[in-house]
């Protein structure tokens, strides 16, 4: 009897300790072992290694093991945060800090903040793989990355604080937002955001409001007194030809004034990574949902750059470049499910020691930042075009 209740035991204590260790995850249709690891942020063999008998080819609808790592990573998680909220400046270098998200925020951007990459955020916060950014949260920040925030904050630099003046704007015929923008030394992100009814083309003799630095305003002002209306005119239809990226009649490459190329296409990714955790919709070009090609398409057209609707029309503009040349910037494409053709498409935001990595609208995960390290994509790699010169 004794021997029996032992037994008993044995295989209670062995199965409670294997489902501490492991979850089910039953297969849906269209995932494959490198998305169901991407979803759990597990290794594609630490997954075959907890099923040695299953089959090469998932089947629809079967079960599979995958390790459990939450229990470690959220006790590590709460660590964390208690010891970023305890600890005074002092302790940083040896504790992770919090940061908490606010809105509009995107991992790109905190990234960049802290000087972390995105991926060492996700290792750091696994939950933010399944249920993304929400405004509010409390994300854990890698303890280097505080410490570099820390020796930034503790320089003494002087600041200089002067109010903002409100400065009203008219549309004249044939004006762009980007235009406009530089004329004040602003954003377009930040311009629509003054202006929120001119989320899509700027009419006509429409009266814009615009807040920028007493200084600013003093000299556009100056600038302004000194001139005539016909010269006024000139000036403002001369600095919208320099200024307004050309698409030239061949198609092959929109042309971008020297001096502001690179800010032109720092404005395109925070454009892009600002709709990261935006869900996947077929056909989709708005917030309500985007696909590949319509994250492009809507991210191009709000800096005044129309793009071809489609990834194979998109992949027919521009000039090829070999992948360790490619930019920000760049659009690069893929023939993802063994398709003979281009079906997806992303913009490079960063390309180090030869990874490039890129943001997209996924059909299983919306809107993020992908690699060309990933299996997946590896495979699937096409080209790169530079569509901007």
């Amino acid at each position: 009897m004794v021997y029996r209740i032992i037994i008993v035991l044995f295989f209670f204590s062995f199965g409670a300790f294997a489902q501490e260790n492991f979850v089910k995850h039953k297969i849906s249709k269209g995932e494959n072992l490198s998305v169901i690891a991407k979803k759990y942020g597990v290794k594609v063999k630490e997954i075959t290694d907890a099923n040695p008998n299953a089959p090469k080819i998932l089947k629809l609808n079967s079960t599979i093991l995958i390790p459990n790592k939450n229990k470690s990573t959220s006790k590590t998680k709460s660590k964390t945060t208690e010891l970023a909220l305890n600890n005074t400046s002092s302790n940083n270098n040896s504790s992770s800090g919090t940061h908490e998200v606010a809105a509009k925020e995107t991992l790109w951007g905190i990234s960049k903040k802290y000087n972390v990459s995105v991926d060492d955020l996700k290792k750091a916060n696994p939950l933010l793989e399944t249920e993304g950014l929400k405004i509010g949260q409390q994300i854990a920040i890698p303890s280097n990355a505080i410490a570099s925030v820390d020796e930034k904050q503790n320089q003494n630099v002087p600041e200089i604080v002067s109010a903002d003046v409100e400065l009203f704007r008219e549309v004249r015929a044939k004006e762009t937002k980007y235009g406009i923008s530089k004329e004040y030394g602003i954003t377009v992100a930040e311009l629509e955001r003054q202006n929120p009814s001119i989320k899509g083309k700027v009419p006509v003799g429409y009266l814009l409001k615009i807040r920028v630095p007493k200084e600013k305003a003093d000299a556009i002002q100056a600038a302004q007194a000194g001139q005539t209306i016909n010269e006024t005119v000139v000036s403002s239809s001369t600095q919208m030809a320099e200024t307004t990226p050309e698409i030239k009649r061949d198609s092959t490459y929109v042309k971008v004034p020297t001096g502001s190329h690179s800010e032109l296409i720092d404005q395109l990714i925070a454009s892009a990574t600002e709709n990261i955790g935006t869900r996947y919709r077929s056909g989709g070009t708005t917030k309500a949902g985007f696909d590949c090609s319509g994250l492009m398409f809507c991210t191009f057209g709000i800096f005044d750059i129309k793009l071809p609707r489609s990834s194979i029309e998109q992949s027919r503009i521009g000039t090829k470049v070999a992948s360790d040349e490619a930019q920000k910037g760049d659009l690069i494409f893929f023939k993802t499910n063994g398709r003979r053709h281009i079906n997806h498409v992303g913009m490079v935001v960063e390309n180090i020691d030869g990874e490039i990595k890129f943001v997209h609208s996924s059909t299983h995960g919306g809107v993020m930042i992908s690699s060309t390290k990933e299996p997946y994509y590896t495979r699937s790699f096409s080209q790169v075009n530079r569509v901007l010169e």
